[in-house]
């Protein structure tokens, strides 16, 4: 029986709950439903009985080149299909190479490149799996029972640099040959049949194993604690921009050899514009759930090139973070980083850099984050502070605040909702034991004790970060679309009140910091101090700024509504001009 259902209906069947209606797959969406393309090959072994995948790729040398190259590119495209959060089952470990890496062992250039390759998704699995972003997209880490590693995997940088030094000899005997004229290679056998061609083969195969060993050195070097790895993995990034370069400009050589019609580059997923050989789309069907007969869509090899350069880039960014542990200027960070929208793999990494077994770092416990950012110096590793209950609450609502902000933006959002409200509530509780403890003589300034003043001032910078996480909730509506016209003003205003309440605790405790400097009567700049009160200053400045936006905004908004009827919307609240004043 066919039921014609509304956008918005559900199926309501005896035993199909709501629940079992919302958790079910949504039809046609690519990733909820990716589906698999049948192909006739029951197994791996069928496939390759059928000559799927052969080894040598093909008896004419300069054709087995040519294919390895096209299953290199293949694979690349597939790599960053999975990065946008396919599964590896239908992208990567669709190659019957990779399935079954024995067979390639006679076929140098082709093991060393999928080992190596196999290793680097290895890594970036155990990476998104400890920042668990992979919430995100929970089909990333899945490995469906694949072969993800091997022991010989730790060997794959040594065999790829033994292929690549042999490359690279025969590259330097063509230029030799070129600059003598000689018609013959004497020393090295070559890697096809054409001399004329040898040169631009041995280029093409070396730019994309040597981008294949650069990467999986920036994804190692990025993995090692404490920030260890970063400025070494920067010089990898870079190689690894230069390699795509060199690889993006093989394609117009590669091309040229293509004896087939060529396809259009928005769907190509090899630089020559030839169909790979050895992937088979309905390889590991039988691992996944049952689904139309449909492949998934793999990126073009142009959109992988660009995507890519953008992960280099963005990975780039990451590793020119000075260890900084000053709390303002990672969320400061942060903040910017997410505006250029990077996806799930550079923001697992910014997210295990920040967060390493409770510290910042790795390296900083974040009572003394938080200590730091108090304007009371004799704090610092003090072991009573440390230990204080509610120190202890706030250093994990900092862990899951920086966590927070290395999530994609509609996730950030909603979560940042539940910080809000975690962030409100120690803030309560702060101020009614400060209450309980000093009764109404916390105003007093000049009677302060020390216990008295650090409760004051963890108040303060605890309301401060309480309404950082409110005015950045309310700043994602609007890179999300979430606010219809009519709830403009309204935001506004509650923009207005949460930025003037920022810029009021952020002046409190620079009036404390400077109050602290001159009861020391400071001899000796602290630059670092100095410094971070001028950013906070500018920061003040900007806020203001802010502030005086949203209500030249709203009352616009409030005057536009009154006087215009397109604006005179039916509302359960008052005017936006009389809850202004209000």
């Amino acid at each position: 029986m066919l039921i014609d259902l509304q956008d918005g209906e559900l199926v309501h069947g005896e035993n199909f709950s709501l629940f079992a209606a919302m958790s079910a797959l949504e039809i046609m969406d690519p990733k909820m439903d990716s589906g698999i393309e049948r192909s006739g090959y029951n197994s791996i072994e069928e496939a390759i009985e059928d000559g799927v995948a052969p080894v040598p790729l093909s008896l004419d040398r300069t054709l087995d080149v040519q294919r390895s190259i096209d299953v290199m590119d293949h694979l690349f495209s597939c790599e960053a299909t999975w990065h946008k959060g396919h599964t590896l089952a239908q992208t990567v470990f669709t190659c019957i190479y990779l399935m079954r890496m024995e067979r390639t062992s006679s076929h140098a250039v082709l093991n060393s490149f999928c080992r190596t390759l196999r290793a680097t998704c290895n890594a970036i699995i155990s990476v998104v799996s400890t920042a668990r972003t992979h919430e995100e997209e929970d089909l990333f880490t899945m490995s469906f029972g694949l072969p993800l590693r091997d022991e010989q995997d730790d060997k794959c940088l040594s065999i790829l640099n033994s292929v690549e030094e042999t490359i690279s000899r025969q590259l330097r005997a063509c230029k030799a040959q070129a600059l003598s004229k000689k018609k013959t290679l004497e020393d090295l056998e070559s890697l096809q049949d054409k001399p004329d061609l040898e040169e631009d083969y041995c280029r093409s195969l070396l730019c994309r194993l040597r981008f294949r060993k650069h990467f999986y050195h920036v994804v190692m070097c990025m993995r090692k604690p404490h920030g260890r790895g970063l400025e070494l993995a920067r010089k990898h990034v870079a190689s690894c921009l230069n390699e795509l370069s060199l690889t993006l400009k093989s394609q117009e050589f590669l091309k040229s050899q293509s004896n087939i019609m060529l396809q259009a580059d928005e769907n190509c997923t090899t630089a020559s514009g030839c169909q790979p050989v050895g992937f088979d789309v309905s390889l590991n069907s039988r691992l996944l759930s049952p689904a139309p007969p449909r492949a998934v869509k793999v990126l073009s090899w142009s959109n992988a090139i660009r995507y890519f350069e953008k992960l280099l880039h963005d990975l780039d960014v990451i590793c020119a973070l000075s260890l900084d542990p000053v709390l303002e200027n990672v969320l400061h960070f942060t903040v910017q980083f997410q505006k250029s929208v990077p996806d799930l793999v550079p923001r697992a990494f910014l997210q295990t850099l920040l967060v390493q077994d409770g510290k910042l770092y790795g390296q900083n416990l974040f009572s003394d984050v938080i200590s730091r950012a108090l304007p009371l110096p004799d704090i610092i590793g003090d072991k009573e502070f440390q230990m204080n209950e509610f120190v202890v609450q706030l250093g994990q609502l900092v862990v899951n605040l920086l966590k927070i902000l290395c999530t994609n933006t509609a996730w950030q959002r909603r979560k940042l909702g539940k910080s809000l409200q975690d962030w409100s509530t120690v803030s309560i509780q702060l101020e009614l034991a400060l209450q309980r403890e000093f009764g109404e003589t916390r105003n007093v300034l000049h009677h302060e004790n020390m216990c008295m003043r650090v409760s004051k001032q963890l108040l303060i910078w605890t309301q401060e970060h309480a309404y950082w996480v409110a005015s950045r909730f309310l700043t994602l509506g609007f890179e999300l679309d979430l606010y219809s016209p009519g709830e403009y003003c309204m935001v506004y205003w509650y923009m207005y009140v949460v930025f003037t309440k920022l810029i009021e605790k952020m002046q409190l405790r620079v009036l404390a910091s400077n109050e602290t400097s001159r009861r020391k009567g400071k001899k000796k700049r602290d630059h670092s101090k100095d410094s971070s009160r001028d950013m906070t200053f500018s920061s003040c400045l900007l806020l203001q700024c802010y502030v005086l936006l949203s209500e030249g905004l709203s009352m616009m908004l409030a005057v536009l509504r009154n006087e215009s009827r397109s604006f005179q919307l039916p509302s359960i609240f008052n005017t936006e001009q009389e809850v202004w004043w209000i």
